[in-house]
């Protein structure tokens, strides 16, 4: 059965609300209605970036509105943004979060990372990779045909069977204004899913996403009390239960610096994650910036040299954008360039 009913969501930044993005609001609106999807942009979805920045409980509300409302078929994002960990509190105290979720379809990526983690914390499975603005809202003549693919399979199916890598990649788009609509982006051949190490084929449920957000979780440099809250919830899983999970990393358009780069990944490689898990996927780097440095940092900073890693694959802030199930048994096979998932009992 398809998706009859879409909740917009603002849970990190509140752009959405802003003046200066409706023309790209609109154009989102209108292709949703062409799927005949009724759109319910949530109470304080639109309220803008200042109301959404002080406001973590209000944003909070509008995803518990959105899970309690059995109307609603699918929860997508509005945006990323960098400090949607601060619903912790307004999610987690009194059981909140967890008496009001039910499986429904939950889409986004950047810094929902957290949110996505919120979720697998109560074992609701959700999915990664796409978003209303960057992807629906796209000013190009249609969506891109890749990231178009997999969100109609998702709205026609409410699964994503399996990914393939996408034939091309496209550069990032610099201006969004009005003068850019029904234009193209630059698009580049692309070359498939890379194994860099490992075995070609392993299995597991896939968990991760953003590796900045990630990141936060042990490091207190973008806000003081990333840490000790994500800690007063047991938000990042324990080594115990990421054993044998898939763990999915991509970087976000601020484009880290080689050495940060190397500083995140060994903060992983500390925590002892690279030891325990199956197989490591990683996002294709937004612009390919630093596309062979990060790969050199990974294969140099993972001491388990039998871990299967597969680099380039199309999710996260580099476009096209697939999209990938999380808590979902997960397939790799990089001869057949495929990734497939098995629901299951799901």
């Amino acid at each position: 059965m398809s998706i009859k009913k879409i909740a917009i969501v603002s849970l990190s930044s509140g752009i959405l609300g802003e003046e200066y993005i409706q023309h790209e609001v609109n154009l989102g609106v209108e292709r949703l209605k062409n799927y005949n999807i009724e759109l319910k942009f949530m109470s304080n979805s639109l309220k803008g970036v200042e109301f959404i920045k002080v406001h973590p409980e209000a944003r909070a509300d509008d995803l518990i509105d959105a899970f309690s409302d059995d109307t609603i078929d699918m929860i997508l994002c509005a945006i990323g943004g960098d400090d949607t960990y601060r619903l912790l509190p307004y999610l987690f105290e009194d059981d909140r979060l967890r008496k009001a979720a039910k499986q429904k379809i939950f889409l986004g990526f950047s810094d929902t990372t957290m949110n996505h983690f919120m979720l697998n914390k109560i074992g609701i499975p959700s999915y990664y990779g796409q978003a209303f603005i960057p992807d629906i809202c796209e000013l190009s003549k249609e969506m891109l045909p890749y990231t178009k693919f997999y969100f109609e399979e998702l709205l026609n199916k409410q699964s994503i069977q399996n990914v393939q890598p996408s034939s091309e990649w496209y550069e990032e788009r610099l201006d969004y204004s009005k003068e850019s609509l029904g234009t193209s982006l630059k698009k580049h051949i692309n070359h498939g899913f890379e194994l860099i190490r490992g075995t070609s084929e392993f299995e597991g449920k896939i968990l991760g996403g953003c590796l900045e957000s990630i990141f936060d979780f042990f490091d207190n440099s973008r806000y003081e009390d990333t840490i000790s809250l994500c800690d007063k919830y047991e938000l990042f899983p324990s080594l115990e239960e990421w054993k044998g999970k898939i763990l999915l990393l991509e970087t976000s358009e601020e484009k880290p610096t080689p050495d940060i780069f190397r500083e995140m990944i060994k903060k992983l490689e500390e925590f002892g994650l690279f030891d325990v898990i199956s197989g490591l996927l990683v996002g294709k780097p937004q612009n390919e910036t630093y596309y062979e440095e990060y790969k050199t940092i990974v294969l140099d900073e993972i001491s388990n040299k039998t871990l299967s890693i597969v680099y380039n694959v199309n999710v996260g802030h580099a476009t096209p954008r697939c999209i990938i199930p999380f808590g979902i048994n997960a397939q790799v096979n990089i001869k057949e360039q495929i990734i497939s998932f098995d629901y299951g009992d799901y």
